[in-house]
């Protein structure tokens, strides 16, 4: 029985390490993931969201990039994180201004 439990979990351990290897990389970049997040939408609207890695309540995940609702535009698009410092001040407030839902 112990040896089916093992196997069981094992997929998930590989999840795991993937979302955690991904999440390290992706800090390394100069992205910051795992919590509020700046993104930008595909028309060039920064807002901000809550982006944990593996996790999507109100989005669909594309990997890297999410389909999900622009508080800005107030439309449906392709959404990317943003360095932070690619941002100016007032890019950083106009997008803390902008949080999208917290629920689904």
């Amino acid at each position: 029985m112990g040896s089916k439990r093992k196997r069981a979990l094992q997929p998930l351990a590989v999840v795991a390490t993937i979302l955690a290897v991904g999440t390290f990389a992706a800090r390394k970049l100069g992205y910051t993931v795992g919590g509020n997040v700046v993104v930008r939408c595909r028309r060039g609207h920064l807002f901000t969201t809550l982006w944990i890695p593996g996790i999507k309540l109100k989005a669909i995940d594309l990997g890297i990039a999410r389909i999900q609702h622009c508080p800005v535009g107030r439309h449906w698009s392709l959404v990317v994180p943003v360095r932070d410092k690619e941002l100016t001040d007032e890019e950083r407030r106009g997008a803390a201004a902008h949080h999208d839902i917290w629920l689904p």
